[in-house]
């Protein structure tokens, strides 16, 4: 018995070392728990019908609010869609949409962390003037030559995803000899060049669903924990992705059951942060997780 709760208390100090911190705007941030991001698209054709808010403010503060209330740590702010084969929108359309939704959440709740979700330097420096604390870039700078500089300058967090090629064409680029190995070699070389931009904050997001297969979602996640050895954060974005949906046969607007039994699995495995649509779910699956592990 007390091997158990030993062995407990052991894989609960291997996922969540105290000592993680993240700083932005003159703060410092303890993730000492998992934290749960919630995702905000401020876009007409995100891929889940519900994760979508419109151009408007009252829209957006009623979404802000809810996910507060509900314990989100982060509100993730989009104004392109990343889906499969998603139409390409305007950089001055994007600026439009992100600053707008940062300055009015951040006038209502001045405390929340904002991360704004871009691949576009330009859009991450304009929506951290208006307040965003992050940059979440699901190219880890491969899109735009000057996000990393650009964040370097900032002096933020950045949460640097994997992905080949770009929303249109990354479905067809899902070849690897070994996945886990090369992803561990693209993060190696991203956090090198994160370094020397002057980042000092850098989270590891493997990009489930960008350029993998239903099978490679799986591998990533089933060996999540080799990422560990890397020293950063990791946030994982299943929620209500195809990997679920497809495996079990459904649409995205069922597959809430999936998204809560693979965030579990991505905590076990060592997720730091869990990109989510549902944040009430997310923060009782994360309320059970501590239980089992505390």
């Amino acid at each position: 018995m007390n091997n158990l709760f030993s062995s407990s208390s052991e894989i609960e100090d291997k996922l969540f070392p105290p000592k993680i911190t993240l700083q932005s705007r003159g703060k410092l941030f303890l993730l000492d728990k998992p934290w749960v991001m919630g995702i905000m698209n401020i876009t007409t054709d995100s891929f889940h019908e519900k994760s979508r808010v419109a151009f408007d403010e009252a829209a957006i503060l009623n979404a802000a609010s809810k996910m507060i209330n509900e314990g989100a740590d982060i509100l993730d702010i989009g104004g392109y869609s990343s889906r499969p084969g998603a139409d390409d929108v305007p950089e001055s359309v994007e600026i439009k949409r992100v600053v707008s939704a940062i300055s009015a959440i951040r006038k209502e709740f001045p405390d929340i962390l904002i991360s704004v979700d871009t691949f576009r330097s330009k859009v991450a420096w304009e929506a951290v003037n208006e307040g965003a604390s992050m940059v979440n870039d699901i190219s880890a700078g491969e899109l735009d030559e000057q996000m990393i500089p650009t964040v370097g300058k900032l002096k933020i967090p950045y949460i640097a995803m994997h992905m080949r090629g770009n929303p249109k064409n990354m479905k067809d680029l899902t070849t690897y000899d070994d996945i886990v190995l090369e992803l561990m070699t693209f993060f190696s070389k991203k956090l090198n060049q994160c370094i020397k931009a002057g980042i000092n904050d850098v989270i590891l997001d493997p990009g489930l669903g960008f350029s993998k297969t239903l099978e490679q979602n799986y591998c990533i996640l089933k060996n999540l924990y080799y990422f560990k050895s890397m020293q950063n954060p990791i946030l994982i974005g299943l929620s209500r992705k195809s990997m679920i949906y497809k495996k079990l046969h459904v649409d995205p607007s069922q597959a809430l059951n999936g998204t809560t039994a693979l965030h579990m699995a991505a905590l076990l495995k060592g997720a730091n942060i869990l990109r989510v649509h549902d944040v009430k779910e997310a923060n009782e699956t994360i309320t059970l997780f501590k239980q089992l592990y505390s």
